[in-house]
């Protein structure tokens, strides 16, 4: 049984075995390490075997707890649902010793949802492991393990499905997480930071999340799962750049739902990296783009600004910055209150003086508010800084400045690879899970 069962698990570090001898029998006993609680294990089957007080055949036949199992084809399915494979003489045996994750674990609090799954990942790795095999049970996924950091020892666990991903996408995974070097490991950004070649890159070309249904539908199709002991946070690889606009409440809604959804995502993208650029271009070079009407509000709200629109944007970004870093840094029962008080009294006060103007406002409002739409926290860290270049060259260029700006960016966009895989592809080739693009265009 227990060569049979090595043969279905491959390469799965988790899977234990064990044969035991005592002076009247021979057992052999297999399980799943991270599915089963194996004090259970040790309390009704390794101990009772070794103390030999009661024969232990006899004490398979009689308690409810066992059940005897005559089809070799269930045992996989068996095992992956938490149970004990126990073999003794020519019979086959199984226990519940499932190790259900409930209340225990947090719930996710960075990416939410309302439909969705509500529980996130663990801080102890053993647990997270478990929750991810109880919603991927298949024997094709398989772990290994890695220790990062010469201090901090920190246990590191890589999970994929090995028939569905990408063999070359693994072994450079497998290298690079290796080839660390650093004293201590403190949380999954760090890991992540160190995985990449480019550690100035603006971009994130992995994806760390807490969803377990994001991380389970991620290894059906062929993703890296990498995990640290002390972290409820994973890292999903490879990724394009459409899945990190992408929400997993989208796939829980209609077809139609889902694309308003991410077509709102976006041209909030848009919005927020483009406003405070397109304000000073178009307020300081070409004001004939706006009706009349609409021209002379605006320069009636800006004639008590004594300094050009360059000025009045800055002052807006650097006050919904500090107001965000206090959002994130405050405890959340104050955090929301008092950013959202700060914003209206700064903003309301800026105005009353003249130091900005009310269309500055409007503007300042829509970028922070569409920054927020993207759902994926490290983009929207990315998106934040993103702006700051198009304001520069719209202070200089005006709006043929922006234009080449949004043009260079998709270009950076166009460049970037994600452990090998082209980052802002939209079409994907028919085989693009074992196949380059480059291999494609050779073809």
């Amino acid at each position: 049984m227990i060569q049979a069962i090595h043969e279905r698990f491959a390469n799965a570090k988790d899977v234990k075995t064990h044969r035991m001898t005592n002076s009247r029998f021979i057992a052999e006993v297999a399980y799943i390490a991270t599915l089963v609680d194996e004090s259970k294990v040790s309390e009704f089957i390794l101990v009772p075997f070794a103390k030999e007080e009661v024969p232990f055949n006899d004490l398979l036949d009689r308690n409810p707890n066992f059940t005897e199992l005559d089809d070799s084809a269930r045992w996989t399915d068996v095992m992956l649902r938490g149970f004990v494979l126990i073999k003794l003489e020519s019979k086959i045996y199984t226990m519940d010793a499932a190790r259900v994750i409930r209340n225990a674990n947090p719930l996710t609090s960075v990416e939410s949802t309302i439909e969705g799954p509500q529980i996130a990942l663990s801080e102890d790795l053993l647990d997270s492991v478990n929750i991810i095999r109880s919603r991927y049970a298949s024997p094709n996924l398989q772990s290994e393990e890695f220790t990062v950091g010469s201090i901090s020892k920190t246990r590191v666990v890589m999970v994929y499905d090995h028939i569905r991903v990408d063999p070359t996408v693994l072994d450079m995974v497998r290298l690079k997480l290796r080839s660390i070097q650093t004293d201590v490991l403190s949380a999954t950004g760090e890991l992540a930071k160190f995985m990449n070649d480019n550690r100035k890159r603006l971009f994130p070309v992995e994806m760390i999340t807490e969803r377990v249904d994001r991380l389970t539908r991620g290894l059906s199709k062929g993703k890296i799962i990498v995990m640290m002991q002390g972290s409820m946070f994973a890292i999903m690889l490879p990724i394009m750049f459409t899945e990190l606009m992408t929400a997993t409440e989208d796939r829980y809604e209609s077809f139609w739902t889902s694309v308003m959804l991410l077509s709102l995502r976006f041209v909030a993208l848009l919005m927020t990296t483009t406003l405070p650029a397109l304000y000073i271009a178009v307020i300081s070079y070409n004001p004939e783009l706006f009706r009349v009407q609409l021209a002379f509000s605006i320069a009636g709200s800006r004639a008590s600004v004594p300094y050009p629109s360059f000025i009045e944007v800055f002052i807006m970004l650097f006050m919904i910055e500090m107001l965000v870093e206090a959002s994130v840094r405050l405890p959340k029962y104050i955090g929301s209150t008092a950013t959202t008080v700060g914003g209206l009294i700064l903003g309301q006060a800026a105005q009353q003086a003249g130091l900005v103007s009310s269309i500055m406002i409007i503007v300042t409002s829509v970028m922070a508010i569409s920054n927020f739409v993207i759902p994926i926290y490290s983009l929207s860290l990315a998106v934040r800084f993103i702006k700051y270049p198009l304001i520069v060259l719209a202070i200089f260029f005006g709006l043929p400045g922006v234009a080449c700006g949004i043009f260079a960016g998709v270009i950076y966009l166009c460049s970037q690879r994600s452990f090998g895989k082209p980052y802002f592809r939209l079409m994907l080739p028919i085989d693009w899970k074992h196949t380059d693009i480059g291999e494609v265009k050779s073809k």
